[in-house]
C-alpha cells in the first residue's frame, strides 16, 4: 500500500435547520473551503470522490451521491456512495484512503452530508432506529436513546459509573464548543444543569444526548507525491482500523477482553466482555489502527482524540475501548480532568457530537477536518483568530466513528507529515 495523506478539509457550520441550503449546496460549501486551502489543486487533478450520507429518507432523494458529484463538477469521474449508519463519515474517510493506498487514485475527495431538519425530531429518531434490527428491535420501541440508556445502566452496575461523571462529559464538550464557530450547540453548563435537564431515558437526559443537524464536511486525500506538491503541511494517515459486531445486543457473546499491547489479562480477571457495557467493535478498530501506526500505548503516543460522543455515556465507554484507561475507569477518567483540552489526553476539543451536532454523514469527516487543523497548527486561523482549542505541539491524533450500538466502528490515526 502507498502512503496516504490528508491535504485539506472544509466544513459548514452545523445547524438545526438550513432552509436556504439543500444538501448539494452544503456539500459544495465544505468542498470549496477545502479547495481554498490548497490553491494549487484543480478539479482536473481530483481523480474521483466518495460521497457519504446516512439516509435516503432525510434527503427524500435516491442517488443523492451522484447529484453531489455533479454539483461539485467532478463528473464523469469515478464516485461511490458510502453508508454505515453513524460511522458513515468515518467509513467514507477510510474508503477514500483505500482509493489512494491502492493506487487507483492520486487525489480523492471524501464528502459527507446530512439534512436532518426535513423531518420532525420524532420522525428523525424513527429513521435512525431503522439502523437497528427492524424485525427484532424496532417493533418493541427500539429507539437508540433507549439502547444507550440500557448499556450505561449496565456500565454503572459493572463499574460504579455515576450520573455526575456522565454530566462531566457534557459540561466539557459544550464548553469547548464555545470557541468553535462551526458548532451548533455551544454552552456554558454546570453539572447541575445537565442533571436537571429533561429525562429522556433513565439515566440519559436531554443534555446527555447529541442533537439532530444539517451540515456537510469534506476531506481531500492524496498520494505522497501529490501531497507534497499541494501543501507544505501534509498530514499522514498512519493507521486505519475497522471493527464490527452483531446488530442485536443479545447476540453478543461473553469472552475474554481483547487486549491492547499495554494491557494485561489479569487487569480484567472475571470481567464478562463485551456484555452490553462495552463496544467490542471499537476495541478491534483501535487495535488494528494502533498496530498499523506502531502505537504501543495510546495515552503516551497520542496528543488528542476526536471520538463519537452521540451520548455522554458512549464517550466514557469509548475511552475504555481505545485504551485511554482501563475498562471500568472511564467515569473516573473524565471526572479527573484528563480529557479536558489542557488535560493528559484532550478528548473532543472541538466539542464533539454533543456540541457540534450530528449530521450523520458529515460527522466522521468533521472529525478529520478538526484533526487536520490541530496537526497543522491552524485552529486559530480557521476559528476566526481564537486558538483556545489548539493543542500545543500536537503531532498525532485519532478520530473515531461509531454506528448503531457498535455495529460498525472506525478508527483512523493522523500525524504530522512535515
Amino acid at each position: 500500500m502507498r502512503p496516504v495523506y490528508m491535504v485539506s478539509g472544509g466544513i459548514t457550520k452545523f445547524a438545526k435547520s438550513t432552509p436556504k441550503k439543500d444538501f448539494r449546496y452544503m456539500a459544495k460549501e465544505s468542498f470549496d473551503q477545502a479547495m481554498a486551502d490548497v490553491p494549487n489543486l484543480t478539479l482536473d487533478q481530483i481523480d474521483g470522490s466518495v460521497i457519504a450520507y446516512f439516509s435516503d429518507h432525510f434527503t427524500r432523494q435516491l442517488m443523492a451521491g451522484i447529484m453531489v458529484q455533479d454539483y461539485l463538477g467532478l463528473t464523469p469521474k469515478p464516485s461511490k456512495r458510502v453508508e454505515s449508519g453513524g460511522a458513515t463519515g468515518g467509513m467514507g474517510f477510510q474508503t477514500a484512503w483505500e482509493a489512494i493506498a491502492s493506487g487507483r487514485m492520486n487525489v480523492c475527495a471524501a464528502v459527507g452530508f446530512e439534512t436532518m431538519s426535513h423531518v420532525n425530531t420524532w420522525k428523525g429518531n424513527e429513521f435512525i432506529a431503522l439502523a437497528s434490527d427492524v424485525n427484532f428491535d424496532y417493533p418493541v420501541g427500539g429507539f437508540y436513546t433507549g439502547y444507550y440508556a440500557m448499556m450505561v445502566k449496565r456500565h454503572m452496575h459493572e463499574f460504579g459509573t455515576t450520573e455526575r461523571q456522565l454530566a462531566a462529559v457534557s459540561v466539557k464538550n459544550h464548553g469547548n464548543a464555545l470557541h468553535n464557530p462551526y458548532a451548533q450547540f455551544p454552552a456554558e453548563l454546570t453539572i447541575e444543569d445537565v442533571l436537571n435537564s429533561e429525562m429522556v431515558a433513565d439515566p440519559l437526559k436531554r443534555l446527555d444526548i447529541c442533537v439532530m443537524s444539517d451540515g456537510a464536511a469534506t476531506a481531500i486525500l492524496a498520494s505522497e507525491e501529490m501531497a507534497f506538491k499541494l501543501t507544505d503541511k501534509p498530514i499522514l494517515i498512519s493507521g486505519v482500523g475497522t471493527g464490527t459486531d452483531a446488530m442485536r445486543l443479545s447476540d453478543r457473546p461473553s469472552r475474554e477482553v481483547i487486549l491492547l499491547n499495554h494491557e494485561r489479562a489479569e487487569d480484567y480477571k472475571g470481567l464478562k466482555y463485551p456484555g452490553v457495557h462495552s463496544f467490542r467493535g471499537g476495541r478491534v478498530a483501535a487495535k488494528e489502527a494502533y498496530k498499523m501506526a506502531g502505537i504501543e500505548n495510546p495515552i503516551e503516543q497520542l496528543d488528542f482524540v476526536e471520538l463519537h460522543d452521540a451520548f455522554t455515556s458512549s464517550e466514557i465507554q469509548t475511552y475504555e475501548d481505545l485504551g485511554l484507561c482501563k475498562y471500568g475507569d472511564g467515569g473516573k477518567f473524565v471526572e479527573s480532568g484528563a480529557a479536558n483540552v489542557n488535560g493528559r489526553m484532550p478528548v473532543n476539543p472541538s466539542g464533539g457530537l454533543l456540541a457540534c451536532g450530528h449530521p450523520v454523514g458529515a460527522t466522521g469527516l468533521m472529525q478529520s477536518v478538526f484533526a487536520l487543523w490541530q496537526l497543522q497548527g491552524t485552529i486559530g486561523q480557521h476559528f476566526g483568530g481564537d486558538d483556545t482549542l489548539q493543542i500545543k505541539n500536537a503531532k498525532r491524533g485519532l478520530i473515531h466513528s461509531h454506528a448503531g450500538t457498535g455495529t460498525y466502528i472506525t478508527c483512523s490515526i493522523l500525524e504530522r507529515g512535515f
